[in-house]
């Protein structure tokens, strides 16, 4: 009996063996008849991404349904790669199942690009694609379409001054491992830098934009001219802002996204209805190139007064009041909003004193 139990069950093995065999001879064989195809966004699209948008949509990309001998179920996803790249380690955008469309935002097409080797705030060609999937087999790759990216960082821009004045710092001159990171202004996506620098005639300085090295940004005037116009370049020549104007305290903005600087000395003074000139202009103060700090003596009346220099505002903004000094914590040079110091009659010898980020100190009050 147990012998012919066995040889049944022996014999059920044997049909279902040949069941399954039989099954998987007959399925059809998943292939692809028609790839996908991208219609949207066009080629040319340029996309400047921004950090504050960077949930917001980029682009929504569009595509036609993959054709497969049969009814299975097709997946699609979003590629990305440098122009002209073979898609041999891609950035994927995201994918779907089915859907012809997916929106991608902004924060992951600038990482994708960052992570592709596009350069923040500059501009970078990509090549886009769409591959589909019949449920993991037989993929095909639809047309490409080439878009370029200014992608941002959330990282400030920087830039650094190297030079003969780094000496009046604490440091080497002309020493790029000690270069003097320059205050950052721009938005975010403008690359503008300001410093108030300590300079004597004829001293020369450049701008870098990576400390200990002269390869990442190497920016300096076309063959000397002293004209407010850069190069970035191994061949470009000393910065020297105070050739007609002599030793001082410089007001030095550089524009990089442009390639132009502008420079003046500045002249500090004070004002206000308790100085002897009132709020109709500056009482000059005179300059201390060895301590770099202006000061005053003189007689005070009851009222209110300010420190400020008129002629940077104008050279740079064509107006008096941009850079001011006031009573507001912390003192600084660029603080238009600064409430005005009170004043109580007296004989008052007043210092100024700015660093290179454009930070105030006042004595004397």
């Amino acid at each position: 009996m147990k012998n012919i139990t066995k040889s049944i069950f022996a014999f059920i093995a044997i049909l279902t063996m040949a069941c399954n065999t039989d099954d998987v001879q007959d399925r059809p064989t998943i292939e692809g008849v028609d790839a996908p195809v991208l219609s949207a966004p066009e080629t040319g699209n340029t996309y400047v991404l921004l950090l504050e948008n960077m949930s917001l949509q980029a682009e929504r990309f569009v595509w036609s349904e993959a054709n497969y001998n049969g009814d299975v179920a097709v997946s699609y996803t979003l590629e990305m790669d440098v122009e002209g790249g073979d898609f041999s380690a891609p950035q994927s955008l995201g994918g779907t199942i089915g859907a012809l469309q997916l929106s991608v935002n902004v924060e992951t097409l600038n990482t994708a690009s960052l992570a592709l080797g596009g350069v923040a705030f500059t501009a970078s060609n990509f090549d886009i694609r769409v591959v589909s999937s019949a449920s993991g087999f037989d993929m095909m790759e639809s047309n490409k379409v080439t878009i370029t990216v200014i992608p941002y960082t959330s990282i400030d821009p920087v830039l650094y001054m190297v030079g003969a004045p780094q000496a009046y710092y604490g440091l080497n001159g002309w020493d790029n491992t000690t270069a003097i990171e320059m205050r950052y202004i721009g938005d975010g996506i403008t690359k503008i830098f300001e410093a108030y620098i300590k300079v004597a005639s004829g001293e020369g300085f450049k701008f870098i934009g990576e400390q200990g090295t002269w390869d990442n940004g190497n920016f300096g005037t076309i063959g000397g001219a002293q004209d407010g116009v850069l190069e970035n370049s191994g061949g470009s020549s000393d910065i020297k802002v105070a050739e007609n104007d002599g030793s001082g305290l410089y007001y030095v903005r550089v524009n990089i996204d442009d390639l132009t600087y502008k420079a003046v000395k500045m002249n500090w003074g004070i004002i206000g209805d308790s100085t002897p000139n009132g709020w109709n202009g500056e009482t000059a103060m005179s300059f201390d190139f060895n301590s770099n700090s202006y000061s005053i003596t003189t007689s005070l009346i009851n009222g209110e007064l300010k420190f400020r220099s008129s002629n940077t505002s104008q050279f740079i903004f064509a107006e008096d009041w941009k850079f001011n000094v006031g009573d507001s914590s912390p003192k600084v040079a660029y603080d238009i909003n600064a409430p005005n110091f009170p004043i109580t009659a007296g004989t008052f010898t007043l210092g100024l004193s700015i660093d290179f980020l454009g930070n105030a100190t006042v004595t004397g009050l």
